[in-house]
């Protein structure tokens, strides 16, 4: 293991200790704000420290079994322990590189969750329909709610789009870190239901996941750079929605960034709803202006809706899932389109974890 990285994890277990004495002192309580700062800070620190334990033991052991050599009684053994040793060593050390590796601020926030036709006309439409279904279900099989908050549907069935906020069931949930690599363009390859002529047509769809802002402080919105306009709502709702102005457009005057909101039954719950999607864009604007390796791809990643720019290709008549990024194709659409999302997923996360630790190799 390299100097570095062992003073890091040295540094670490001094931490642990410390934080430890701060939250057993008589006083920790009084002050709840740092004590669920430091309680947090201890979560994420522990299990390094437990693996780093576990590789100091290993070294320990080696050492110990290399000394026992020498006794021709106990070179059997030796040679057994030592082999042993050998092969857990790189394997606990690879295990502390992940542990290091630099976290995502946003991994435990819910998120919000945008679908918008693409090319393709009303087929487009009708595959928007079915990735909202399929994240859906994703998110009903992780025990997540969905809450759309905003949907312009097609006469023909689907979204021309859909935004909906995916809320996790606790603290540690990771909804944004489970779905923040969904963000691109999306194609779909089949037979229409309106096509006659049994034709396959391709059509796009793009996606973009934005990790929720909080409530408070997260993104200041200054009343002052808000313009609030109301209109009467369009397309299906009922009498209701299509006779009151309670429909609700927000211009983020300072960056022109706009959200609006016209499902909800009141104008209240619509500019509540338009607020949450406005602080959420401003706040992927921020994230992306502050992390320049996700600002170099982002272009990539959502694109335009055009065919050409695309990370997943969902071919129905060969029931197969292809995900560009990382040459990953799967035949198993079926079970896919109904929210098996979990072999994807992980592919793409284990994908951008080897790519940071060849990044932190290269560093060092």
């Amino acid at each position: 293991m390299k100097d570095s990285i062992r003073q890091k994890l040295d540094l670490l277990v001094d931490r642990l200790e410390g934080i430890d004495r701060l939250l057993a002192a008589p006083d920790a309580a009084s002050d709840m704000g740092q004590f669920r700062k430091l309680s947090r800070e201890r979560a994420e620190i522990e299990p390094v420290v437990v693996r780093y334990g576990a590789f100091r033991q290993a070294e320990n052991d080696l050492a110990e079994a290399e000394a026992m050599l020498a006794d021709p009684e106990m070179k059997e053994f030796a040679a057994e322990e030592i082999a042993a040793a050998k092969e857990r060593l790189p394997e606990l050390e690879i295990e502390l590189q992940k542990l290091l590796l630099p976290k995502d601020p946003n991994d435990e926030r819910s998120v919000l969750l945008e679908i918008r036709a693409g090319t393709g006309g009303d087929e487009s439409a009708l595959f928007a329909g079915d990735l909202f279904r399929m994240y859906s279900r994703f998110a009903e099989g992780q025990r997540w709610q969905v809450e759309v908050l905003s949907a312009s549907e097609s006469e023909l069935g689907g979204y021309r789009e859909i935004i909906c906020r995916i809320v996790g069931n606790g603290a540690s949930s990771g909804v944004y870190s489970q779905l923040k690599f969904e963000s691109g363009g999306h194609r779909v390859q089949r037979v229409p239901e309106t096509e006659t002529q049994g034709r396959i047509h391709t059509s796009a769809c793009t996606v973009a996941v934005m990790p929720e802002a909080d409530e408070v402080g997260d993104v200041d919105l200054n009343p002052a750079d808000l313009r609030i306009d109301t209109f009467r709502a369009s397309g299906a709702g009922g009498q209701h929605i299509n006779k009151t102005d309670s429909a609700v457009r927000i211009t983020h005057l300072p960056t022109g960034i706009v959200a609006e909101c016209q499902d909800g039954r009141s104008q209240h719950a619509n500019k509540a709803s338009a607020l949450r999607v406005l602080a959420a864009r401003i706040k992927d604007v921020q994230v992306r202006a502050q992390q320049s390796a996700i600002a170099s791809t982002r272009k990539s990643l959502i694109g335009s809706g055009d065919r050409s720019e695309r990370i997943r290709t969902y071919n129905f008549p060969q029931g197969r899932v292809t995900d560009h990024r990382i040459n990953l194709t799967l035949y198993k659409i079926a079970t896919i389109m109904d929210g098996d999302l979990g072999e994807v997923l992980v592919a793409l996360a284990h994908e951008h974890q080897a790519e940071q630790l060849a990044e932190l190799a290269e560093q060092q």
